[in-house]
């Protein structure tokens, strides 16, 4: 769908009668019973803090994005979406359109993995400077003489502790494995680094490097269940193929472009985050859409 990125963004949703579950970074979550309802607003995260500064438009662009990936992979690892057409929402969702359409999402629940699982396939933000220091990135020892945004092959997974406040905190396999077993921890890891692959190869005959993700999982009924969000720029890294140089940091498609901004400033990186200049929010939402075009797009 046509995304107006000159309107408003929508900080926050408010839907009069629908029991309202929790208010994410990103998303508005409500329960609808044996479902929930997911909204992607156009809040904007960044080192684990909402800025007041929305992206129009963003919201939008992720859920698309999301949907896209979610059909393109479904047959990996089944996922969590029942429709994303407000016309088959429950008669109570009907009403409130304008802050559906596009971007929300009925969803099945799920006894939710308190474990993200993050892929990385090449070297760089925290896992490069874990490799600086250890010559390891989460614990897995890596060849010597990496250089910053080498590719990693194959690529690693590295799980990280949920946070709902504050910063995800990497941890070990093993104490994946002590938290959801032996079994649900060594399917997730093998999912997980199934959907990086595909996603890596269609990514990139489009012209984007997918750098890392990370990607999280309910279960329903014994079966393992991808949830959330798919490989957006909010979950992920993407560079741009052409400009691709190892032994430095990459350009981005993603919201490195906003963090990069913020270190430039005296701000300590707790909340409240600081308002982003026009200039900054305008050039976010080009490299939002770019990437979502060129991934829904043909192999380049």
């Amino acid at each position: 769908m046509p995304v107006d990125t000159n309107a408003p963004p929508l900080l926050e949703t408010w839907l009069p009668g629908v029991t309202l579950w929790k208010r994410g970074k990103v998303r508005d979550v409500y329960d609808l019973g044996d479902r929930l309802l997911v909204v992607a607003t156009d809040r904007l995260s960044a080192f684990d803090v909402v800025l007041p500064t929305g992206i129009p438009g963003k919201g939008i662009l992720l859920t698309q994005m999301s949907l896209v990936w979610f059909e393109l992979l479904k047959d990996v690892v089944p996922h969590h979406v029942v429709s994303a057409d407000v016309a088959l929402y429950p008669a109570e969702l009907r009403g409130f359109r304008d802050q559906l359409e596009g971007r929300s999402m009925l969803v099945t629940k799920t006894d939710v993995l308190p474990v993200e699982c993050v892929v990385r396939g090449y070297i760089t933000g925290s896992g490069w400077k874990d490799y600086q220091r250890t010559g390891a990135v989460c614990g897995i020892t890596l060849a010597a003489g990496l250089r910053e945004s080498d590719r990693l092959q194959p690529a690693i997974f590295t799980p990280a502790t949920k946070a709902e406040t504050g910063h995800d905190e990497n941890i070990s396999y093993d104490e994946m494995v002590s938290t959801v077993g032996l079994e649900r921890a060594a399917e997730a890891r093998r999912v997980s680094l199934e959907l990086y692959e595909r996603a890596r190869a269609h990514a990139e005959a489009r012209g984007i490097i997918l750098a890392d993700t990370k990607f999280e999982f309910g279960v329903r009924d014994g079966r393992l269940i991808w949830i959330d969000e798919a490989l957006t720029p909010d979950s992920s890294r993407f560079w741009p193929r052409d400009a691709y140089a190892p032994g430095r940091s990459q350009p981005s498609f993603d919201k490195q472009f906003v963090r990069d901004y913020l270190e430039t400033l005296d701000w300590d990186k707790k909340p409240p985050g600081p308002e982003l200049p026009p200039e900054v929010v305008a050039r976010t939402v080009e490299k939002y859409v770019e990437a979502f075009e060129r991934l829904r797009g043909e192999a380049r």
